[in-house]
């Protein structure tokens, strides 16, 4: 393995820094000329552009500290070196170089964008500065450096910013001569003393979390929430995302930006919720996680300027490019946003501004600004790269947009933009923070005589890293020497730059990865009919507000940003909310009823309704409708409707008179209605089958019941007769003999024989069931 050494030393004085720098210069011209004159085959090693094997190594800038050095500091970069080659690298250095000042941020744009080492644009190492020597570095191995320069020794000749590289220079077996094998850039902020106008900085700082709580609600009075998982707890404990937000910001000048749905979601997590659990609903188990995380929050913001955006985060691109043709979605939005203030009250007990809409990463058109304004927002917050300003300077972010009604506070997309990639690995942290302070300088310096204000509207969800990285370039204008802080309401208050655009761009310029990411049309008809049925659902319920707070708050998650590139889970999600909606208005319905006979003239038909909910319904209608009111009439009509009014848990028998004018079969229609006539639930039909008995058949059956009866009379009679008989005919036999020898008094030994009942002339009642069908008497 080979060591990394940190070699000090005192560099030399200014005077003789001049004098080598001219010796270069004049002897570096001629050899200059020659090198641009050289044909186009001459060496890589020579010619402008990518050094030949400038790849080999990677170069990993691990740390800078200072991040913004003054006089009389001393930077400190550390890092690592790792051989990306199959050869063996000898003789490596790793040196600092440090190059001019930069005039412009496109030049820093240009510089974050290059890979190789460029002869042409890569300044020369710094002389006399302390450099690592590196004898051996195997394929696939890796060596740490650290190098310490005064900022004396930089040659910083002005405030402004400079690019600082650092590079491993050594060779290969198959290139004998030493070549730059790989560099890693950074940008060195360097303004020692405060600038007279400084920037006027906003860090919008975003408190946004997915969809986690489900439309159902535990039975209780307290209707405890039901989530669909218990994921938002890992983002809350110590060292989750959400965790790692509130304790980094509460330090920070930041205007916090919330969305009201997740503080909702925590509250409902701290006063106790169930998650499901396949078809079960289990007691949720980090109530002590919400409660810790929320009273952090109402800390951090206490005394701060807090933004709310509408409840649950609306996807307002979606809503412009495919809902806001879809009935009713615009309603969703300003539910939405009427929601925000309240929530946010009740939570944080904090008045917070709701009059900002922010569309996903700033990109605006004509129909995004016009639905983001619809429910009362009258400032966007849009981005540079979608606004954009033909102006060699960067100007103040807030600028009356179209018309001027609505106030467009326009994020710089530079700043917004730097934190998006990986901030896990020190390397990707470290040149973010550099590469933040050098633009926000950079900034200043353009106009140092014109004070402006500039806006960072990061991503909306940073990772735990990305928060930290964040945090750490914040800390990093703690000096203000170029910048200072400023909130969102007063930024979107600033005087506009006349020459700034006030255009909204058009449609075309929409980006497309934006607009493929977005919700569905089908989303949005989806809502529609899950709104549908809950406004007809709730005029029958006694307490509306148990059903519609919680289904018209699933509504709203349903339209949230967080479901971009969650093209099945929102569907899932979606799907999900209908169904038990669906499944609570199928508790109130009809009692299938089997068909009856009808054997009158007329007689009551009861049609049952059962509510199986845990309130009581009211305000629906019965209508029982006969298919064939000839033969068939329902309280002296075709059909007749009754109210129903029912308490929780329990069923209520509907009886209607039915009168029969012909025998036959009627084909009978039950069905629910509201009062303002629209059908409620499932019809349910059954058969009624008249059997109305006539005078003449009536008269046959009297005079069968007749002959029967004196049928009967003869039989007894006859019976009767026939025992006399024999009892007399026993008694001749008895007075004979027998009683001669007997002696008179004494009784036999057998009883005289008594005449058996006569046999009953009707059949035994039958227990076994009835025949089929229910009969309806008069």
């Amino acid at each position: 393995m080979a060591e990394a050494a940190d070699i000090q030393g005192t560099g030399p004085s200014p005077a003789r820094r001049w004098l080598r720098r001219t010796i270069t210069v004049a002897f570096g011209a001629p050899l200059l000329a020659g090198l641009l004159q050289a044909p186009a085959g001459a060496s890589p090693a020579l010619a402008a552009g990518d050094g030949t094997g400038s790849r080999t190594v990677d170069v990993s800038l691990d740390t800078m500290a200072p991040s913004s050095p003054v006089e009389g500091d001393t930077v400190t970069v550390t890092g690592t070196v790792t051989n990306r080659g199959k050869k063996t690298v000898t003789d490596a250095t790793v040196d600092l170089r440090v190059g001019p000042r930069m005039t412009s941020r496109s030049e820093i744009e240009q510089v974050t964008g290059r890979t190789g080492f460029r002869y042409d644009s890569d300044p020369a190492p710094l002389e006399d500065a302390p450099t690592v020597k590196i004898p051996r570095l195997g394929a696939g191995l890796s060596a740490d450096f650290s190098l310490s320069v005064p900022v004396s020794e930089l040659g910083l000749d002005e405030a402004g910013v400079y690019q600082l590289g650092v590079s491993l220079t050594g060779h290969t077996s198959d290139q004998g001569s030493d070549r730059v094998l790989g560099i890693e850039r950074t940008f060195l902020p360097y303004q020692p003393e405060a600038t007279k106008k400084k920037t006027q900085l906003t860090y919008l700082w975003p408190l946004i979390s997915s969809a986690h709580v489900s439309a159902e609600t535990a039975t209780d009075d307290q209707q405890t929430p039901v989530f669909e998982d218990d994921a938002l707890a890992d983002e809350l404990r110590p060292g989750g995302r959400l965790d790692e937000m509130v304790s980094l910001g509460k330090d920070l000048p930041v205007t916090w930006v919330l969305d009201p749905d997740l503080l909702a979601t925590v509250d409902a997590m701290a006063n106790g919720y169930r998650v499901k659990d396949g078809t079960l609903h289990v007691p949720g188990k980090n109530k002590d996680v919400a409660e810790r995380w929320l009273n952090a929050l109402e800390k951090a913001v206490r005394g701060r300027e807090v933004v709310a955006l509408p409840f649950a985060d609306p996807d307002l691109a979606s809503l412009a490019h495919h809902g806001k043709d879809v009935p009713g979605s615009l309603g969703h939005l300003q539910s939405a946003t009427d929601l925000a203030g309240t929530t946010i009250e009740t939570v944080l007990h904090l008045r917070p501004s709701t009059d900002f809409a922010w569309p996903v990463d700033g990109a605006v058109d004509p129909s995004i600004v016009a639905v983001a304004t619809s429910a009362g927002a009258d400032k966007v917050i849009a981005r540079s790269d979608s606004v954009r300003d033909d102006l060699p300077y960067t100007p103040t972010a807030a600028r009356p947009l179209g018309n001027g009604s609505t106030t467009a506070v326009v994020s710089d997309a530079m700043l917004s933009t730097t934190f998006d990639g990986d901030m896990v690995r020190e390397e990707s942290s470290t040149l973010a923070v550099q590469e933040f302070l050098a633009q926000s300088l950079a900034i200043t310096l353009e106009q140092p005589e014109d004070q402006r204000s500039v806006v960072v509207a990061p991503q909306r969800m940073p990772t735990s890293a990305q928060a930290q990285t964040m945090a750490e370039a914040l800390r990093g204008l703690s000096a203000k020497r170029w910048s200072q802080p400023l909130d969102l309401v007063a930024a979107a208050a600033a005087k506009p730059d006349p020459d700034a655009s006030t255009a909204v761009p058009s449609s075309s310029r929409y980006p497309k990865k934006l607009r493929d990411r977005e919700l569905p049309v089908q989303a949005f008809r989806d809502m529609k009919t899950t709104r549908d049925e809950l406004d007809d659902f709730k005029v029958v319920l006694e307490q509306p507000e148990r059903v519609v707070t919680p289904f018209g708050n699933a509504i709203n998650r349903e339209m949230s940003v967080s479901w971009r590139g969650e093209v099945r889970a929102a569907l899932v999600y979606r799907s999900n909310v209908l169904e038990y909606l669906q499944g609570l208005t199928k508790s109130v319905q009809l009692v299938d009823k089997s068909d009856l006979t009808l054997s009158g003239r007329s007689a009551t038909i009861p049609v049952t309704v059962q509510n199986k909910l845990l309130q009581g319904v009211d305000h629906l209608v019965l209508r029982l409708t006969s298919g064939n009111k000839n033969r068939l009439e329902v309280n002296g009509e075709g059909f007749a409707e009754l109210p129903v009014k029912i308490n929780g848990g329990h069923s209520q028998s509907v009886k209607f008179t039915a009168s029969a004018n012909v025998n036959g079969q009627v084909p009978m229609t039950a069905q629910l209605y509201t009062e303002d006539g629209t059908p409620y639930g499932q019809p349910m039909t059954f058969t009624v089958k008249v059997s109305e008995m006539t005078p003449t058949v009536m008269l046959v059956i009297a005079g069968g019941v007749l002959l029967l009866v004196l049928a009967g009379v003869r039989m007894y009679t006859q019976r009767k007769r026939i025992a006399a008989r024999n009892a007399e005919a026993e008694a001749a036999e008895t007075d004979g003999p027998a009683e001669a020898e007997t002696g008179g008094d004494e009784p036999s030994g057998d009883e005289p024989e008594q005449p058996s009942d006569p046999t009953p002339d009707t059949a035994s009642e039958s227990g076994g069931p009835s025949g089929p069908g229910e009969k309806v008497d008069r």
